[in-house]
């Protein structure tokens, strides 16, 4: 039995290679392995981290669940969103209910799934990481991922001085996503960032491809309507130099 050290081992996946549900009841007897959640187990004695068991979850069981949102910008190195408290891993999970692993408290990292159809193809990379493969969210689109978590769990503010860091986007793969992403919210709010910052790539944009449709959107109460992009946003956000 191969291991991924402080990962997981599913069922499902120990059933197809040949272990049978007496010898994993037994290997559970015996303290061998302990039981996370019903059907997820874990060696015992291991400290159990969060890249490591979503590697797992995604190579046994044939998923695609990816590091999002802030978490995946700390992955690329933009470190600048720091919450309070025991780390949170913001994992994007492509249906409505997650696993209940995922909420165990065990982890190294508080593992915070959110569901989204934002784009039907995501721009995602592998990084290597704590020896194990992880699937994340490219730059481009965990900062989008960001600004569709608004206002549950990020702020505007906070969105945006990580957005004055974004210097390296790559040009073709925000235009691609800007055409693509079903929200219309998020293809304003980035396009009003993007274009404040004064990034060099915004300028790469052919924004005649880009549909950002045509109702106002009031994003926030007491703001600033922005005509060119047809939201109200933030007026301490708008006055910010």
């Amino acid at each position: 039995m191969s291991a991924t050290k402080n990962g997981l081992f599913f069922s499902d996946w120990l059933r197809k290679n040949g272990y049978s549900d007496q010898l994993i009841s037994k290997y559970r007897q015996s303290g061998w392995l302990a039981t996370l959640d019903k059907g997820v187990m874990y060696r015992t004695g291991d400290s159990l981290s969060s890249f490591a068991a979503l590697s797992c979850y995604n190579t046994q069981l044939n998923k695609k669940v990816r590091v999002a949102a802030h978490s995946a910008l700390e992955l690329f190195g933009y470190n600048h969103y720091v919450p309070m408290g025991k780390p949170l891993l913001m994992v994007a999970y492509p249906n409505s209910t997650t696993p209940k692993w995922m909420s165990n408290d065990s982890f190294d990292k508080t593992i915070k799934p959110f569901s989204t159809k934002m784009i039907d193809t995501p721009q995602t990379s592998t990084i290597r990481i704590d020896g194990v493969d992880v699937l994340a969210s490219s730059p481009e689109q965990a900062f989008m991922e960001c600004l569709l978590l608004i206002p549950e769990q990020y702020n505007y503010m906070d969105l945006y001085y990580i957005m004055e860091h974004l210097t390296s986007l790559r040009a073709e793969v925000v235009q691609t996503l800007l055409e693509n992403i079903k929200n219309q919210r998020v293809k304003r709010v980035f396009l009003y960032m993007a274009e404040k910052a004064g990034h060099y790539w915004f300028d790469m944009l052919n924004l005649d491809k880009i549909n950002i449709g045509t109702s106002k959107q009031k994003l926030v109460e007491n703001g600033i309507y922005i005509n060119k992009y047809k939201i109200t946003m933030p007026k301490e956000l708008d006055e910010y130099e």
